[in-house]
């Protein structure tokens, strides 16, 4: 993208939002639970990134993302912490590239607090590769009229000589 001097730019304290200060296994830990809590607002990120696209115009929705995220993990802290971090301990000891299945135990233990403290179910396998319809508040983006060019090359005369091909039609299993 060419930034001009009539480029609109968000200014830093626009940007500049909190940080989610997680390690990796934490927030591997706590992604299946985050991304169903969280699923309205990313959808509607994600929504306005694919329309517009233009990232300036959806900083708005990737705050509510991240303020989203800072509400899932404090409400986590304050009902599930210590099964979390069991369950964030073992993924980060337990294999070299975090690997869930040497910790079903303990994540066992994970759902069930968050299920029976949060009422959040643990989505089961492929729920985040399924075509979903997100409803929106966000008007439509404009669409974009199409160019109608004048034709650009004028067809042949009707009179014009049309000789035979020199070395057979390219169609010829129709002959």
């Amino acid at each position: 993208m060419v930034v001009t001097k009539d480029t609109f730019l968000p200014t830093e304290e626009e940007l500049t939002v909190p940080e989610i200060n997680l390690s990796g296994p934490a927030l591997r830990a706590g992604a299946f639970h985050l991304g169903k809590y969280c699923e309205a607002q990313n959808n509607e990120f994600m929504l306005c990134r694919q329309e517009l696209d233009d990232p300036r115009a959806c900083v708005n929705e990737g705050k509510a993302v991240t303020n989203c995220a800072f509400e899932f993990f404090r409400k986590l802290k304050k009902t599930c912490a210590q099964e979390f971090t069991q369950y964030a301990n073992c993924l980060d000891k337990s294999s070299g590239d975090l690997n869930f299945k040497h910790c079903r135990k303990t994540q066992g233990v994970y759902d069930k607090c968050v299920l029976d403290n949060m009422d959040l179910e643990r989505p089961d396998y492929g729920y985040f590769c399924r075509a979903k319809v997100h409803a929106t508040e966000r008007p439509p983006p404009p669409k974009k009229e199409k160019a109608v060019y004048p034709d650009a090359t004028p067809g042949l005369p009707e009179d014009y000589p049309r000789p035979e091909a020199k070395y057979g039609s390219r169609f010829h299993w129709l002959n």
